[in-house]
């Protein structure tokens, strides 16, 4: 296996089944637009919009996105939109960024890793154990795709994996939501064997995520208002056993961490 360095995140290429035949570096959006336009050629992009690993073609084109000024964090009204080239460092350290969403980025990445990783790049590879991408879809983030600023939310993203543009452009969610997480995991900086993200609206609408396992975070519930949070939580986990724990375990720590967080906005 071969890493790829490039627009500040990893990516994984498998040499045996493709090769990078081209690498681009454009410095404006139309100079990559022209790219990804070219007849006859596969181009992805590095710094947000897909994963070189899960791709099928052989011989990739790519283009790297890191100078095309993605790389800001940027509030309007209640909404923060953050660049995809933004580092989780980055992130961390801006002051429009919730403390809660710091924290849970610090369990997500060691500081190493924060200072490479983009945040784009961090969730078009999440998994179902990433933190900060159970967080984002308890928040109801939305994707915005490059041409035509194509909305898509974060949930379709994970249930789906399909594109809607050349690449991600950013990525926004509203600020005027309390967020709340818990999880368990073998040792404080571990990822999690569950975790669980409450947020709320001050319409009432409550969301709950569901992760610690599997391909990607789930979505326990989406209602207009908190109750049956227990209930939805316990359904969701009937099936999520795996090697690193059983459905049942999963069924009575999330009922523990579910309460947990319900205690604490009573």
């Amino acid at each position: 296996m071969k890493t790829l360095k490039a627009a500040g995140f990893f990516v994984k290429i498998r040499e045996a089944n493709r090769m990078i035949k081209e690498y681009y570096r454009p410095k404006s959006v139309p100079e990559a637009e022209k790219l990804f336009e070219m007849e006859g050629k596969k181009c992805v992009p590095l710094g947000g919009g897909s994963v070189l690993s899960r791709l099928k073609q052989d011989d990739l084109c790519v283009v790297d996105l890191q100078d095309l000024g993605l790389n800001r964090i940027e509030v309007t009204g209640q909404k923060v939109h953050i660049g995809s080239t933004v580092t989780l460092q980055q992130f961390i350290e801006s002051e429009f960024i919730p403390e809660i969403l710091k924290e849970i980025t610090r369990k997500s990445a060691t500081l190493n890793l924060r200072n490479q990783a983009t945040v784009g790049g961090y969730v078009v590879t999440a998994d179902g154990r990433a933190p900060l991408a159970i967080a984002l879809m308890a928040l109801d983030a939305q994707l915005i795709w490059h041409p035509g600023q194509k909305i898509q939310n974060i949930g379709d993203w994970f249930s789906l994996r399909q594109a809607l543009g050349y690449w991600i452009s950013g990525i926004q969610f509203n600020l005027n939501v309390q967020l709340d997480y818990e999880q368990v995991a073998r040792t404080p900086m571990d990822v999690p064997i569950l975790a669980i993200g409450v947020a709320r609206w001050p319409s009432g609408r409550t969301r709950v995520v569901l992760g610690g396992y599997g391909r990607a975070p789930i979505l326990a519930l989406d209602g207009p208002e908190g109750s049956g949070v227990l209930e939805a939580v316990k359904n969701a986990l009937t099936e999520s056993g795996d090697e690193w724990a059983s459905a049942e375990y999963r069924q009575e720590v999330g009922q523990v961490l579910a309460k947990r967080i319900l205690s604490t906005t009573a």
